[in-house]
């Protein structure tokens, strides 16, 4: 059985993707300059997502407006980690999140179809305090995902997801040290 709250990512040794979703100004001028450059905003809290499927759900598979690419974010794993330690909550004391310069909050994780699973997806909000750091000091590599995304897409809506399973990215159980998952997985 699943735990409840499990951090799920695609990493290796040194780093693990996080998934975003952007309009095409945005991810365009990223991908030229190999990391964020304005259009990209550095003045508010930018959410981040290991969980691919659920930010399928939350772009509803990169056709919302604002959100019709979407990039693999390589990060190393002592930036998440840094990121993690830094973490409220976001169902905690609402003076505690107003002042955290990283917000976590647990959600549904998601099938292809999107419907809501028994086990929760974590998403991560950078603040701006930290945006500089995330996007220079932590960011070793971005992905155009969206024609992978525009592929998968078409085989869940043509019914045929075991084909569009072997497309998603792999992502395994994150092995978050001790007192991270205890302050973390508790949703």
């Amino acid at each position: 059985m699943t735990p409840r709250f499990q951090v799920r990512a695609d990493y290796d040794d040194r780093t693990i993707t996080v998934y975003q979703a952007y309009p095409p100004a945005m991810a365009d001028a990223a991908l030229r300059a190999g990391h964020f450059v304005p259009p990209f905003s550095f003045g508010r809290m930018t959410w981040i997502k290991p969980s691919f499927l659920w930010l399928m759900h939350r772009s509803n598979w990169a056709r919302k407006p604002g959100q019709e690419r979407v990039l693999a974010v390589r990060i190393t794993r002592q930036g998440w980690e840094e990121a993690l330690s830094q973490a409220v909550l976001t169902t905690g004391d609402p003076a505690a999140v107003a002042r955290a310069p990283v917000h976590v909050q647990w959600d549904p994780e998601r099938s292809a179809r999107g419907a809501a699973l028994n086990h929760y997806s974590i998403q991560v909000g950078v603040g701006r305090g930290l945006i500089r750091t995330f996007t220079d000091d932590w960011g070793v590599g971005l992905t155009d995902l969206t024609p992978l995304v525009r592929k998968t897409a078409a085989l869940v809506q043509g019914g045929q997801s075991a084909k569009a399973q072997r497309l998603l990215p792999p992502e395994r159980v994150y092995p978050l040290p001790g007192p991270l998952e205890a302050h973390l997985c508790r949703g």
